[in-house]
């Protein structure tokens, strides 16, 4: 009889125990799928340009906010409060996102890139893209352009006959014959027909980021090839005139450039070693000789953007990445956005850190009213990315945050 209650009771336990077992690995099965499922839908906002009008602004560049969660390439207008006037996605194709924006009068100019389908984007196929659109937001031309199997447009400049854009049509196969592609400059004319394009650089991984037009010659910066930056000087045909290169940067080689007093100055990463990188401003003559630099003394930082004021000083816009912060809920990368002054003998003037304990990021910088209106993006407890509109003094004191 006590053989048989110890029997009975031994199952009775071993039957709690597998429940136990069982309920624990449903949970764990549920946390993981609901964790994947929320990180699958974290929502982002994300602005790359800015461009001001006539008291507006507008800003591209891509957000999630759709059922499928796909990137869509976003145009938006504000008005002189920041206040939306409307959000225009490029619905075309998968995913897509805009970089570059200009205005022609009342129109918008965008430019990036976009995949045609599910299929071209299991591949990391991408076609580069323009698109013009009117003061309300309706598209007046658009067309795409590759040469080799991964393109985009990075930043687009009006002349009077049309626009010259930069890019990249790289090949991310081993065994492509095909020696074209590269960095890439397009000329469009003003109705979006193509005139001509030039390819310069590695096929592998060169790019033109940004350019500038002086007199009759098209400046652009980039990268040549793995951690090398490059200045190029065209004219306005597209014809190769002069180049400079840098040893070494980081794998975006220089990210933009301005003009004063006929002096070219690039900004982008110092790369000092494997781990080790420091933002820098490199100063050229319009002949692309070097003539000198500046080095952040931060490591791990980098000037993405720069700009010019009306007292020939110079604006920078670039991120931190920080490394004494406390893993902020197991975030393996905290970064601060930097804004930083420098006169014309790129003498430091000031830096200032704007960043909370996620990640901040500065993407362009424009002057308005002698202040410096910056756009970005922040990460929230929930996951998500946000856009926003920062303005610092001609001091660099935070005014306001939108």
């Amino acid at each position: 009889m006590n053989i048989k209650k110890r029997r009975k009771s031994i199952k009775k336990r071993n039957n709690h125990l597998v429940i136990f077992f069982c309920v624990i690995l449903i949970t764990i099965f549920v946390s993981i799928n609901v964790f994947f499922e929320n990180k699958k839908d974290n929502y982002f906002d994300i602005v790359y340009s800015l461009v001001s009008y006539n008291e507006e602004y507008v800003t591209v560049g891509s957000n999630n906010d759709n059922k499928k969660k796909l990137e869509k390439a976003k145009v938006s207008k504000y008005n002189k409060n920041k206040e939306k006037v409307f959000d225009k996605l490029y619905n075309v194709g998968f995913n897509s996102k805009f970089y570059g924006v200009i205005n022609d009068g009342s129109d918008i100019v965008a430019v990036g890139s976009y995949e045609k389908d599910e299929y071209e984007s299991e591949l990391s196929h991408t076609k580069a893209l323009i698109v013009k659109y009117d003061e309300n937001g309706d598209i007046i031309f658009e067309n795409d352009f590759k040469i080799l199997d991964v393109s985009k447009f990075t930043n687009i400049k009006k002349v009077d006959d049309g626009y010259i854009v930069t890019g990249q049509s790289i090949s991310n196969e081993k065994n492509k014959s095909n020696n074209d592609g590269g960095a890439i400059l397009v000329k469009y004319d003003l109705d979006g027909n193509l005139l001509w394009s030039k390819t310069y650089g590695d096929r592998k991984s060169a790019i033109f980021n940004d350019l500038l037009i002086k007199d009759s010659y098209i400046y652009t910066v980039g990268l040549l090839k793995n951690n090398i930056g490059v200045i190029c000087k065209f004219d306005l045909d597209g014809n190769f005139i002069s180049y400079n290169d840098y040893k070494y940067t980081d794998v975006s080689g220089f990210n933009s450039l301005t003009l004063i007093n006929n002096k070219l100055y690039v900004c982008g990463t110092n790369k000092v070693s494997e781990n080790d990188f420091n933002a820098m401003i490199v100063e050229y003559d319009l002949d692309c000789n070097y003539i000198r630099q500046a080095i952040y003394d931060y490591n791990n930082s980098s000037f993405s953007k720069i700009i010019s004021d009306n007292h020939n000083n110079l604006i920078v816009i670039g991120t931190k990445y920080i490394k004494n912060k406390a893993n902020y809920r197991k975030r393996q990368k905290n970064t601060d956005g930097i804004i930083g002054k420098y006169n014309s003998n790129l003498d430091e003037v000031s830096i200032v850190t704007y960043g909370d304990l996620g990640e901040d990021y500065f993407t362009d910088v424009k002057l308005v009213d002698d202040d410096y209106l910056t756009i970005g993006y922040s990460s929230y407890d929930d996951g998500s990315y946000l856009s926003k509109f920062i303005r610092f003094s001609d001091a660099l004191k935070v005014l306001e945050v939108e």
